[in-house]
């Protein structure tokens, strides 16, 4: 065997290589992909109770006095943002078709001006159609100072032709840190090489 021979790798090995790469690549490729895919999924379907972000108004079809049902509010922190969430009333039983108001602060715990975003969710999936929020924070990102505090409210109204077997709806709210610093970096160094900023 010559030395050429010995330095030159199988083609087979290489063809596998390359698969190997390509494969790895369109892996990353589609994880980088899929929680913007699944929120789109979400959304259109109402699958997993993911909701609407755009104001509802109230619907005046009188109120169904002859049952109640819980709403039962959840705050969570996600990765990344120094904020607390609170409500003021962990849950309330109203009728389908009376709407409803509830409290809500954030707090920035950290040392500097951040912004943020309470991103909703609602279970049973079956009830997000049946949920209007007239009036949410939940509808734009938030700045908050250091220190600050802000109460803001959820104004909401469950329709009349809820599903009879529920009886209790929950609204959780997980805060997102936004990055709109990096937003306004990358505008910058588009609005630099002549592009739109």
């Amino acid at each position: 065997m010559n030395q050429s021979e010995r330095r030159s790798p199988n083609p087979g090995v290489r063809r596998t290589v390359v698969r190997s790469v390509a494969t790895l690549v369109g892996m990353f490729a589609f994880a980088f992909a899929l929680v913007p895919l699944y929120d789109v999924f979400c959304r259109v379907t109402g699958i997993n109770g993911k909701v609407d972000t755009n104001a509802q108004a109230i619907v005046h079809e009188g109120v169904d006095d002859s049952r109640f049902v819980t709403v039962q509010f959840i705050t969570r922190n996600g990765a990344g943002l120094p904020w607390n969430l609170e409500v003021e009333t962990r849950q309330l039983r109203v009728h389908p078709g009376q709407s409803a108001e509830v409290g809500f602060t954030f707090h920035n715990a950290s040392g500097e001006g951040t912004w943020g975003r309470a991103v909703p969710s609602v279970s049973p999936s079956n009830a997000n159609r049946h949920l209007r929020k007239v009036s949410c924070f939940c509808f734009e990102e938030q700045h908050l100072e250091a220190g600050e505090r802000l109460e803001l409210p959820l104004v909401f109204q469950l329709a009349r032709d809820l599903p009879p077997e529920v009886n209790t709806v929950t609204l959780v709210y997980t805060l997102y840190p936004v990055d709109r610093e990096g937003d306004a970096r990358q505008a910058r160094v588009v609005d630099s090489k002549g592009g739109e900023a």
